[in-house]
């Protein structure tokens, strides 16, 4: 249970044990390479640390933001990775610098990049039904982690899930914890965070936040992973955003061709509107279709997709920081690490979002900036 008096209001934690270096970030790292990602308050970008000439990801955020004071939303981020260290699954942080103007990141450095380059590849490297299974795997394990120490992502999406090896498939690491927060069992928090395609529908609904948010976009995250498509996504916000509190979602089986009928279960157990009844981390471990034997033949989602799955196997069974351009005035563009501009042709939007008008007229009381 977190000590409250580490706890803002608002689940921010206030709190850090790791040391913040004045030292000259470029007296211990040289910068390598180009940059892996940037958006309107942050730039990622490869680093070796001179001492042992390991590789890493720098990750400069800015601590002004539209003219605030945002270095305790920093602070936040890096007690909430600090909590994590101990998650093989979450991305590990090694030092922190700080400037006049920015603090700096030095995270572990995942090669492979996101796992959404292979949601809307169509080069025939996308992801089978075997791999998603395998990643799924690993989400929810480090998810569950987070969770048993009451701490909530809020911005579970394919561009937040790195992987330490494209090819071959590595592990996954869960970056970008701008938004988290850290619930206890007497301060209820609500907030409009997250980003449109995958935000729960009571956070839309501006009701308490909990671990069942995170569950949401898992779920989402599954679907995105399965079929290159983004089930909720409209042609605009407000669409989008009317799509999920009425859980308007395809599950034909055009879209799930070649699919089995376990991974579409699986996606309704956690797409429930109720928080309460979708299924938990662990609950979703245990299911059926997290521990069926995918048919090495699964095939990629885009394209060319294979009629078997895993309900038909066939008979044979053989092995073979300065701004960039905001792409409309309610976007913020925020990526992995990381901040990284979009990639790829997925029917979805990488940006978290703020209302600048309310999506529902309705609603006018939730009018408020998503990020610091």
């Amino acid at each position: 249970m977190p000590d409250s008096a580490m706890m803002s209001k608002n689940g921010m934690l206030t709190t850090i044990h790791t040391r913040i270096s004045a030292d000259p970030f470029t007296a211990n790292y040289d910068l390598a390479g180009k940059e892996l990602g940037r958006g309107k308050f942050a730039v990622v970008k490869k680093c070796i640390e001179k001492a042992t000439r390991k590789q890493y990801a720098a990750k400069f955020l800015r601590k002004r933001r539209r003219g605030k004071d945002c270095r305790m939303d920093i602070l936040n981020e890096i007690a909430v990775l600090e909590s994590a260290k101990a998650n093989p699954y979450v991305v590990a942080l090694h030092e922190v610098y700080e400037t006049n103007t920015e603090i700096i990141l030095v995270l572990e450095c995942a090669a492979g990049g996101e796992i959404f380059d292979q949601c809307v590849t169509d080069d025939g490297t996308a992801f089978t039904e075997k791999d998603v299974i395998r990643l799924a795997k690993q989400i929810l394990t480090g998810v569950a982690f987070l969770h048993r120490n009451n701490v909530v992502h809020l911005d579970l999406k394919p561009q937040n899930i790195l992987l330490t090896s494209a090819r071959p498939l590595g592990e996954i690491r869960i970056v970008d914890f701008g938004l988290s927060r850290r619930m206890d069992n007497i301060t209820e928090v609500r907030e409009i965070v997250g980003t449109p395609e995958y935000v729960a529908p009571e956070i839309l609904n501006y009701e308490p936040i909990s671990t069942a948010s995170d569950m949401w976009s898992i779920g989402v995250l599954t679907y995105v992973m399965l079929t290159g498509q983004s089930p909720f996504v409209g042609e605009n916000n407000q669409e989008t955003f009317l799509n999920t509190s009425q859980v308007n979602i395809d599950y034909s089986q055009d879209t799930f061709e070649g699919i089995s009928s376990l991974a579409v279960d699986f996606i309704k157990s956690l797409l429930v509107k109720n928080p309460r009844k979708r299924a938990t981390a662990d609950e979703s471990l245990n299911h059926p279709w997290l521990n069926s034997l995918p048919h090495p033949h699964s095939h990629p989602h885009l394209h060319a997709r294979s009629a078997s799955s895993l309900d038909e196997p066939e008979m044979s069974q053989s092995e073979s920081e300065p701004e960039s351009p905001a792409p409309s005035p309610e976007l913020d563009l925020i990526g992995s690490y990381l901040m990284c501009p979009g990639q790829g042709e997925l029917k979805t939007g990488r940006a978290a979002f703020s209302f600048s008008e309310s999506p529902f007229p309705t609603r006018p009381e939730i009018q408020q900036e998503l990020m610091c």
